[in-house]
């Protein structure tokens, strides 16, 4: 009850402070550092055009996500919202919630940003979508314990298995993770699937053409299960949201966490430089090596009221010089191919992908909405429950039939 009356209250907060002439803009940067920087991008953008009165409401992540459909389906959508690239973007395209915003490239899309991403923005040939930043997953570790205790990063299973085992000898967590919201442990699976059983059988998973009762779905949840059954994942795990397992990282109470890039974004300071990242190790060496690098950005919703000043603002958005500003305070990849890597970190990050024989959004960008709640629900069941794991599979393909059959 709590949970709902927050939520209508956010939302009644979000359609009164629509104001006539106002540019509105939703945002789901709540973390203290991206919140800080895309302020200071909103004030650039207000200098440039003070004619303009810029009003940014910002939610808690999660809030947001469940918030946006109420959104785009009210008359008083703000102008521009923050959101996911892939099917994420793709479902609201498809729903007619959506603005097209091909015109505001000059030059084209691909002027701006590489040809592979225009997949992701587009929905049947009309770009929806500006891609801001990019960002990779890999098993983030303290490097300073890895020294301690003589650990080399692993390059396959078998040896990172072994690591796992030397931190829990050790007193060391393995591996930290928070699933109080589910989408952490989808990390998990994408990454799995992936050295398993490769990038076409995942694309075709997340289309929808894969039952979940398949054969490769199983080998998938075995090597899953040798990690859970060893104790190398945190206690009480479902307890906690991704920053609360974060901080038992960087207090170097927990060896490793497989996140995306944006931990450094909640890492304190004399953490920061101690933080590195490793490749997901390989578990197949005929699979090729395929990688999660999600694409976040901006859309206009189709009931936004001021789409000329929304597009206005996301021209200077998709700009070089406004996405290397965020790119260079954050230490994130900017969408836009004419921005370098801002730092070594994101240049490593980068050469990863480089490197990478093709990527893939995430679990719940790349899949049906409604299959990848469901989905994440039976990854988290799994993991605490792992001897259900027939009995969640078979729920699973049920939903996947359903689903798709509609």
């Amino acid at each position: 009850m709590k949970k709902l009356l927050l939520i209508v209250s956010l939302l009644m907060f979000a359609l009164v402070s629509f104001g006539a002439g106002e540019l509105v803009i939703n945002s789901y940067m709540s973390d203290p550092a991206p919140r800080k920087v895309f302020a200071e991008l909103v004030d650039q953008f207000r200098e440039e055009h003070p004619d303009l009165e810029v009003t940014v409401n910002t939610f808690a992540h999660e809030d947001f996500k469940t918030l946006l459909r109420t959104w785009l389906n009210s008359p008083e959508a703000p102008d521009v919202a923050t959101w996911f690239a892939g099917e994420r973007m793709r479902y609201f395209a498809s729903k007619g919630l959506l603005e097209p915003i091909g015109d505001i490239f000059e030059g084209g899309f691909e002027a701006y940003f590489p040809e592979a991403f225009r997949s992701a923005s587009a929905y049947e040939d009309e770009i929806y979508f500006v891609p801001q930043s990019w960002y990779w997953w890999g098993v983030y570790y303290r490097k300073s314990v890895f020294e301690e205790l003589n650990i080399q990063p692993p390059i396959t299973w078998s040896q990172f298995v072994k690591v796992c085992e030397k931190l829990k000898e050790n007193g060391y967590i393995p591996i930290t993770i928070g699933t109080k919201y589910l989408w952490t442990a989808a990390g998990w699976f994408d990454s799995l699937n992936m050295r398993i059983n490769g990038i076409d059988y995942h694309m075709d998973l997340t289309n929808g053409d894969i039952p979940y009762t398949d054969e490769g779905m199983q080998k998938v949840f075995e090597y899953w299960k040798e990690l859970i059954e060893n104790d190398y994942f945190i206690d009480n795990h479902t307890s906690y949201t991704w920053q609360d397992a974060a901080n038992y990282l960087f207090t170097g109470e927990a060896g490793m966490y497989l996140m995306g890039q944006f931990i450094k974004d909640v890492a304190p300071e004399d953490v920061k430089e101690d933080l590195d990242f490793f490749r997901f190790p390989i578990i197949d060496g005929e699979i090729g090596l395929y990688e999660d690098t999600p694409i976040d950005g901006f859309m206009i919703p189709a009931k936004a009221k001021n789409k000329e000043a929304a597009k206005t603002f996301l021209k200077f958005i998709a700009s070089k010089e406004a996405q290397q500003y965020f790119a260079e305070e954050l230490g994130r990849l900017a969408a836009n191919k004419n921005v370098p890597a801002p730092d070594a970190h994101a240049q490593k990050g980068l050469e990863m992908i480089l490197e990478s024989d093709g990527v893939m959004q995430f679990y719940d960008r790349d899949t049906n909405p409604e299959m990848a709640e469901k989905g994440m629900n039976g990854f988290v069941e799994f993991m605490v429950y792992p001897r259900r794991l027939e009995t969640i599979l078979k729920n699973l393909e049920m939903h996947r039939m359903r689903i798709y059959s509609e």
